[in-house]
């Protein structure tokens, strides 16, 4: 499962929490009500880090005997570098493949037939990438490769992990990738706590990545059908390749076909050990559970895994753009509207300006571009505008997304669009809009904090982002604290044409006569 995360207020995707928490987010900002609820919400979180560095945070919710985890791991496709790109998604597929216990009848043979595999696939490969390879030599050393492939599989127990996880009682078992993260979750009987433990933690301290290059052929699967076959796909990697011409976000998370053909076990395993340290992961467990007993149970299963080398940072930097950069795609497809312009991360003091930006302008039926572009003008069937792609740990696109409606073009669409980011810069936003983004901020919040899954996703993102999982409610705070002057401000130093890509799809053939998918 291939994420993309969406911004909401508070710096986190869509998330869960208590009855009371909700009540804290209401009354945010107005003074000891909300302290004291905060207060409240906070007895029942404890952060405890080990030794090696994996922080958990403990969120006890004794609602239904349940319990939820997600473990947020700060890597993801914007630490690969070319010719290892997609390799962060691999551990999606790799997950639960098991360990030397887990998903094996014999871990000794298969070890063996594992690095029969490798040498193999070694040889194949450096006789392929010969500039004049043998054909009946490559043939034969991709014959070797396949049967040691065949061989391993004899002693691969398939679905094992899953199967305990499932008549255990497990439910939602999942990962997923993004730009900045790969995170892995799902749910458990409460009484299942300690056996999660032992699961979770055999599983990242000792891996065995079985049946590597059959799900490295399924991801090259995703990508014909996602990327290359799809219109929309295509203009969407192109269009972030001409957005960043530096930093790695403008390399596609599924990777480049030719890094899908070429990268091993061997460079996965080099990645896993750089990346995959205790001080680079953080874990949330919420439900009907005691920190006075997870934690001792954390300390004797987590407490097992090496420290290791915390990772680098990733070094490059986007340089400013300084002039407008189009992609623009002919095919018999819906015609499509697509720009974005640079803006900081989602830590810096203005990230609550663009969500605010977002919503009015394009914050769903009452939003300024679906009334003018849809409802009145009828120039184009769905429109959208957002912040924070195509993630949001470092600086990223502030983006306009739009189907231009039947007999309507791109180019219409984009006046439209120019017309109302200039109107943005030059005027006030009214009360009316100021106050509804407020409070469709908190009321947005509010609704999605119904699961265990989400507030453990949220807290642990924002633990790991910012340091302090609070920062997922400090972010409704600051929004209210956001003036019409900061909207025209950040407005006026965004939104210009020299810090714009533009993406469009114009329609060739009998494509260009057919209707745009139904708006909202």
């Amino acid at each position: 499962m291939h994420t993309v995360p969406r911004r909401i207020p508070g710096r986190a995707v869509a998330g869960a929490a208590l009855g009371l928490l909700a009540l804290a987010l209401l009354f945010a900002a107005t003074g000891p009500v909300e302290a004291q609820s905060l207060g409240e919400f906070e007895k029942n979180v404890t952060v405890h880090t080990l030794a090696n560095g994996w922080t958990f945070i403990i969120v006890e919710r004794p609602i239904a005997p349940v319990f939820t985890f997600a473990t947020y791991v700060d890597v993801g496709s914007a630490q690969e570098v070319p010719g290892i790109t997609g390799i962060a998604h691999m551990f999606e597929h790799m997950a639960f493949k098991g360990t030397d216990r887990i998903g094996t009848s014999d871990f000794e043979k298969e070890k063996v037939a594992l690095a029969k595999i490798e040498a193999t696939y070694r040889a194949y490969d450096t006789e392929r990438r010969k500039s004049k390879p043998d054909a009946a030599k490559l043939k034969d050393l991709e014959k070797a490769w396949n049967d040691a492939q065949e061989e391993a599989d004899k002693f691969v127990v398939k679905n094992e992990f899953d199967e305990i996880v499932d008549t255990q009682g497990g439910v939602g078992l999942n990962a997923g990738t993004s730009n900045d993260s790969t995170v892995y979750f799902y749910s458990l009987p409460s009484n299942k706590l300690e056996l999660w433990a032992y699961l979770e933690s055999d599983r990242f301290m000792k891996p065995v990545f079985r049946e590597f290059y059959k799900e490295r052929d399924v991801v090259k699967e995703e990508r014909r059908m996602r990327t290359e076959s799809q219109p929309v796909g295509r203009l969407f990697e192109q269009f972030l390749a001409a957005a960043y011409i530096a930093h790695p976000y403008g390399m596609p998370v599924v990777g480049y076909m030719s890094d899908l053909n070429a990268f091993s076990l061997t460079d996965a395993e080099a990645f896993y050990k750089k990346y995959y340290v205790p001080a680079n992961i953080t874990t949330a467990i919420v439900g009907d559970v005691k920190a006075a007993e997870v934690i001792p149970l954390i300390e004797k299963y987590f407490g097992r895994i090496p420290k290791g080398e915390p990772p680098p940072p990733v070094r490059t930097v986007e340089p400013p753009q300084n002039g407008e950069r189009i992609v623009r795609l002919k095919d018999p497809a819906q015609p499509v509207y697509l720009e974005g312009y640079h803006m900081p991360g989602v830590n810096d003091p203005d990230d609550e300006v663009y969500d605010a930006i977002g919503t009015i302008l394009g914050g769903g039926r009452t939003s300024r571009l679906y009334r003018g572009l849809v409802r009145d003008k009828q120039i184009a069937s769905v429109v959208q505008a957002f912040p924070g792609f195509p993630d949001g740990k470092y600086p990223s696109l502030f983006t306009v997304f739009a189907f231009p409606a039947k007999g309507h073009t791109a180019d219409e669409v984009r006046d439209a669009v120019h017309a109302e980011l200039d109107r943005l810069r030059k005027e006030d936003v009214s009360d009316a809009e100021l106050a509804m983004v407020k409070a469709r901020a908190k009321a947005d919040l509010i609704r999605s904090l119904a699961s265990n899954g989400g507030l453990a996703q949220n807290l642990s993102q924002n633990q790991a982002l910012s340091g302090d999982w609070r920062e997922l409610f400090r972010g409704v705070e600051r929004l209210d604290r956001v003036t019409k002057a900061d909207i025209k401000r950040v407005a006026n130093t965004t939104f210009l044409e020299t810090n714009r890509t533009v993406g469009i799809i114009e329609t060739t053939g009998s494509a260009a006569s057919k209707p745009a998918p139904a708006g909202e």
